[in-house]
């Protein structure tokens, strides 16, 4: 029977990654490559199952091997395998990014909900709005003719006093005071206190 025949290193031989890690904790740079080539693949492999998109995982597989080069140090073999630890570490990051990813969404999506909701409530403005049109209204009827004509030319149209008096064919004085005495039955019969 004839054996196989391997371009590189035997496949079969897996190198001790808890030794390698020891020396990585150390800062030995030739460890930490032998553990990135022993490991690159199964940590892309585990943030591809969690993210599903290819340029997603390969920036946590190399944030996670970045981790692994600067946490070697808290590796502690009594929890666990090397392997095991270096693969909690990928899944963990593929997690907080997905759930980054869904915070980010969330939070435009409130932020669009916020962009178009009116900052008051449009149809209690309405008939707040109407409701003081009807009460002015209704005011407006309880004063002597001379007096409605005056504020209405006054307020509504816009006219001084003096073209007020020339609309009547009234002295100033006298629209002065039925504009006065309108004014203050009106204050009086909305409420309005000065």
């Amino acid at each position: 029977m004839k054996e196989p025949v391997y371009i590189g290193s035997d496949p079969t031989v897996q190198p001790d990654l808890q030794q390698l890690l020891h020396e990585v904790a150390l800062g030995d740079q030739e460890a930490f490559a032998a553990v990135y080539d022993a490991v690159a693949g199964s940590v892309l492999g585990v943030a591809r199952a969690v993210l599903r998109d290819q340029a997603q995982s390969e920036e946590v597989a190399q944030e996670v091997l970045v981790e692994v080069w600067r946490t070697a140090p808290r590796y502690r073999p009594e929890r666990g395998t090397a392997i095991n630890w270096i693969l909690t570490l990928a899944h963990r990051r593929a997690v907080d990014r997905v759930r980054s990813a869904e915070a980010a969404a969330a939070r435009d999506t409130k932020a669009a909900l916020l962009e178009h909701q009116t900052a008051y409530d449009e149809v209690t403005e309405q008939v707040e709005t109407r409701l003081e049109q009807e009460q002015v209204r209704r005011c407006l009827r309880t004063l002597t003719e001379l007096q409605r004509q005056s504020v209405t030319l006054a307020y509504y149209r816009g006219l001084t006093y003096r073209e007020v008096a020339e609309a009547l064919a009234l002295p100033l004085g006298t629209v002065k005071t039925r504009l006065r005495d309108g004014l203050i039955r009106l204050r009086d019969c909305l409420g309005v206190t000065a």
